[in-house]
């Protein structure tokens, strides 16, 4: 199918008629999320973190608890999760009633611009004037996202897993399309670098006055897997983000095979179950549906 992001000249500010198409596209949004139980935001502010890798494989835990699922890439410009749950390549069908999202590892519906791309390594690219690109290039950035979660026919959807970009002005640009999801999972590591950024993230979410916020501390040690020793990734050189009165939700220990495997597109709860990583990732999933009233038969 052949899909294309309308351009700066399309949609461009002389447009009489912009206002009108905003609110419709809002109007779509609305009726879209209204046949989804749940949003979960899976976000950080600082890249780096797994926070994609983590969303791949929270969305392989929940479908495997019969749970319908759909797993959504806000990142336009390094989009990674179709890649992680085994879609890449797949072919985009126009429906009746929108996109229809392919089905990736586990079950989940996925919907990522890696797969509006045609070629493994394409930058993206919006057409439009060359001069002062960042002032509109914000302005269609925040349409596309909004046309990836209203014009996707998601069906209906226990949870919406939304895999938000690097940056707090990302998570600020979601939640005016999303206000009031049900759950911002704030994935860091224990390194100060991380903590300081995921810090300025948490500060606009409790501005924005989100219902749950849960903190997921990601490749918190190793453990060798011969003698079991237990080695610190990181050193801790300040207070930890519960300080800042923040739940902690999940840790989940490095595992080098958590990568390799989420890159191969087998998520690794699926690929290795009993590894400590896997059963962190899985209790997050139990602790999601206990927090959303969820059960493994669906809504």
């Amino acid at each position: 199918m052949s899909r294309r992001i309308r351009s700066y000249h399309e949609v461009g500010p002389a447009g009489a008629t912009i206002p009108e198409q905003v609110a419709a596209q809002r109007e779509r949004l609305a009726h879209r999320l209204a046949a989804v139980g749940s949003v979960v935001v899976i976000a950080s502010g600082k890249g780096g973190v797994g926070k994609s890798a983590l969303t791949a494989n929270l969305a392989a835990a929940l479908s495997a608890r019969g749970l319908r699922i759909g797993a959504l890439d806000s990142d336009l410009n390094g989009p990674s999760l179709a890649r992680m749950l085994g879609v890449v390549g797949a072919r985009l069908t126009a429906g009746s009633d929108g996109i229809v999202p392919p089905t990736g590892a586990g079950g989940a519906r996925v919907v990522s611009m890696e797969l509006f791309q045609d070629a493994p390594d394409a930058p993206l690219r919006f057409r439009g004037p060359e001069a002062d690109g960042w002032v509109w290039r914000n302005v269609l950035e925040t349409g596309t996202l909004r046309e990836l979660l209203s014009d996707v026919a998601w069906g209906e959807l226990d949870v919406l897993l939304v895999d938000v970009a690097p940056g707090t002005d990302r998570i600020a640009r979601l939640l005016e399309l999303v206000p009031d999801p049900a759950v911002l999972l704030l994935v860091s590591t224990p390194s100060e670098m991380a903590r300081r950024v995921v810090a300025r993230s948490l500060r606009l979410a409790r501005d924005a006055q989100l219902r749950r916020i849960g903190l997921v501390e990601n490749m918190i040690a190793w453990s060798c897997p011969a003698c079991g020793a237990r080695t610190e990734l990181y050193e801790r050189a300040g207070p930890s983000l519960e300080a800042d009165g923040v739940e902690r939700w999940c840790e989940i220990p490095f595992d080098p095979r958590l990568a390799r495997s989420t890159d191969e597109g087998n998520p690794f709860v699926l690929a290795y179950p009993e590894a400590p990583a896997a059963r962190a990732v899985s209790a997050l999933a139990e602790r999601l549906c206990a927090e959303l009233s969820l059960s493994a038969a669906g809504a």
